[in-house]
């Protein structure tokens, strides 16, 4: 009798976690499909390809930067620097590593599917990491904007999922990746709110809850009018008086006369004038930006009438150097920065022709010109030493470039003059780019750098120009830059837990 036969089939051993996430991701994929969205089926389609390409979040970008607020720009400037590094991973690792199929779209109705179906593999979403580096990227430099642009971007990696193109495992691991771009950008590149200042001296100041006793001199070829009227708002007691370029400077001794705090609202031209006026008169100056660069107003800590209104209103200040130049029987003040060589030529350039292609436009267009001009380096005794210059650079405190951010000035009373030197020589463009690309303190045969609180240079010709501060003089024999420590009060609102 032939032995009994186990004819019993073995029980099959649990799958493998990635079969499990993949039946959970066609779950999940089919309940959307399955499932009506109001208003959704006209709406998230069109999201879906206006956001092809990054056109929508260039799009978004430039919105942002109309507003003309500096954390707008900068916020939207973050966004797509996190979106093209989050599209650079994706492009070139991502869809490579992982080569998944796309869902099919059996399940999803006709009315949501997109008409061109794109072609590459589906892991990870990149249209989900774009939004989600974009929306990272602006809400770490402005929180405000931050919240405007999230609801478009999950709306964007939703309707990934909707229109059927992605597994929903594809939109997390896409939205991960671009937020972790937009966290390595923030590395490379700290935002503001990050670069912590030094504690610097403060002031005893008067507090305005009104703005009674403010008297604000606002220069209109800046472009105020937006500004002015939102400080009216804001501090109605304060005397605000409009005026021309040519009679700033008239107006500001004439509101010293009667403020306890001088204001002005203007560029860093009119902001240069108005420092001159209150340390003549011992008065504290309350500084509004309404220029095209803004340097100072936006490196002491003021970006617009919100910060304004805030220090005035609580007596918040803080002392700042001031950078002084002789030469001979001329001198003058700078809050910023004090040239010689190409710069002047520039800043002659840009104002020749601001009034006819903007500031933006012209300062580009003047930098071409004065280096195509073909003039001979300064001839200049730097060091005790004769030897010729194309520029000559001193800035009011330290200026730091973080990654690749542009310079600004963390702490405006260092006492330190910051000198950058182009040696002259042949090809002033490429020796000028060179000094631009290295850090502080560098030394070479083309350029150097160094900190001192006072400098004097011999030798200069006649007829050579010297800007400061957007302005530009003529200077001739010997020119001394020096430092006057704290010798001005300027209201800036304190951070949060700074104050008595």
């Amino acid at each position: 009798m032939s032995p009994d036969v186990d004819l019993t089939l073995p029980r099959p051993g649990p799958r493998p976690l990635r079969d499990r996430l993949t039946a959970w991701d066609r779950r999940l994929l089919e309940f959307a499909a399955g499932h009506r969205w109001p208003y959704a089926e006209r709406f998230l389609p069109r999201l879906s390809r206006g956001a092809n390409h990054g056109v929508l979040w260039f799009a978004a970008a430039a919105a942002m930067s109309a507003s003309r607020t500096p954390r707008a720009r900068r916020a939207a400037a973050r966004g797509l620097a996190s979106l093209s590094l989050a599209s650079l991973t994706i492009n070139t690792l991502g869809k490579r590593s992982v080569r998944r199929t796309r869902p099919a779209l059996d399940p999803v109705p006709r009315a949501r599917q997109l008409k061109r179906q794109p072609i590459t593999t589906s892991f990870p979403s990149g249209h989900s990491a774009s939004a989600a580096a974009f929306a990272t990227g602006v809400a770490l430099e402005s929180p405000g904007w931050g919240a405007v642009v999230a609801p478009v971007a999950w709306s964007v990696a939703l309707s990934r999922v909707y229109t059927g193109v992605h597994f929903p495992s594809d939109v997390v691991a896409g939205a991960a990746l671009g937020a972790g771009a937009a966290f390595a950008v923030r590395g490379l590149v700290p935002t503001r709110g990050q670069a912590v200042p030094p504690a610097r001296p403060r002031a005893r100041v008067p507090a305005l809850p009104d703005g009674a006793g403010l008297v604000v001199v606002a220069n209109t070829a800046s472009g105020t009018c937006d500004r002015v009227r939102a400080l009216r708002d804001a501090l109605p007691a304060a005397d605000v008086v409009e005026c021309g370029p040519a009679a700033v400077r008239a107006e500001l001794e004439k509101a010293a006369g009667r403020a306890r705090v001088l204001g002005v609202c203007g560029g860093d031209g009119t902001v240069n004038t108005a420092a001159g006026v209150a340390l003549r008169q011992g008065l504290p100056l309350a500084v509004l930006p309404g220029g095209t660069l803004n340097h100072f107003a936006h490196d002491v800590g003021v970006e617009g009438v919100r910060d304004f209104t805030r220090a005035v209103v609580g007596g918040e200040a803080v002392r700042v150097d001031v950078g002084r130049f002789v030469c001979g029987e001329r001198e003058g003040l700078f809050l910023n920065t004090c040239s010689l060589g190409v710069y002047p030529e520039l800043v002659r350039e840009r104002e020749r022709w601001s009034g006819r292609v903007g500031g933006w436009g012209a300062g580009v267009l003047g930098a071409l010109r004065a280096l195509r001009a073909g003039r001979h380096p300064l001839e200049a005794e730097f060091h005790g030493r004769a030897r010729p210059l194309w520029l000559l650079f001193a800035g009011n405190g330290t200026y730091h470039r973080t990654g690749l951010a542009p310079g600004r000035r963390h702490d405006l009373a260092d006492g330190r003059l910051d000198v950058r030197v182009v040696h002259g020589g042949r090809h002033p463009a490429l020796r000028l780019l060179t000094a631009a690309l290295a850090g502080p303190l560098t030394r070479s045969p083309a350029h150097a750098a160094v900190r001192v609180n006072r400098l004097r240079v011999a030798g200069v010709a006649p007829g050579t120009l010297l800007a400061h501060d957007g302005e530009v003089t003529e200077v001739a024999g010997e020119l001394t830059l020096e430092k006057l420590p704290e010798a001005l009060v300027v209201y800036r609102p304190l951070p949060d837990g700074d104050h008595d």
